[in-house]
């Protein structure tokens, strides 16, 4: 018994102690958890002030296995197929039609995951505005086959579960 208190006070002591350790200070590098509307802003700011092309994109979140990019879309991009990864996209503003499914046209091996064409043969074509979800499983052939004006998604890659 006398033991069993013993222990008892010792963990006590020791959680005690811990609890009035200060908090450590984040790493330099530490990964960015929280984006704000204005982050997204300032975000969204820098890729329309990049060059003009179709298809600007910037990191939002990165962690290992995950990328999280802000799009800004100003006309059709070419469409591709991700072999190793599912994808997500939530519009944030703007629209256009979306596709999902069918054949890539043209298709070329952007890398040894990522397959990349003009555009889709067949497929699912869907018009898509602010707030609307596409989730587009892996090995399917997704892309916009019209923008209507400009179009800014969030896009979530999600790897396989093997």
């Amino acid at each position: 018994m006398r033991l069993l208190m013993t222990a008892i006070l010792l963990v006590l002591s020791a959680t005690a102690g811990l609890a009035q350790q200060p908090a450590a200070a984040p790493a330099a590098d530490a990964l960015k958890m929280f984006q704000t509307s204005a982050d997204i802003g300032a975000i969204v700011a820098r890729l329309k002030a990049q060059p003009a092309q179709p298809l600007r994109s910037a990191p939002m979140f990165t962690m290992p296995g995950y990328r999280v990019n802000i799009e800004y879309r100003t006309a059709v991009a070419p469409a591709a197929i991700h072999e190793t990864e599912a994808e997500l996209f939530t519009v944030i503003d703007g629209g256009g039609t979306f596709v999902i499914g069918g054949q890539l046209t043209e298709q070329t091996r952007q890398n040894a995951q990522n397959l990349q064409g003009k555009s889709i043969t067949g497929g699912t074509s869907r018009k898509v505005s602010k707030g609307d979800f596409m989730l587009v499983p892996a090995g399917s052939a997704h892309g916009f086959s019209a923008i209507d004006g400009t179009i800014t998604l969030m896009s979530l890659h999600l790897p396989i579960q093997k």
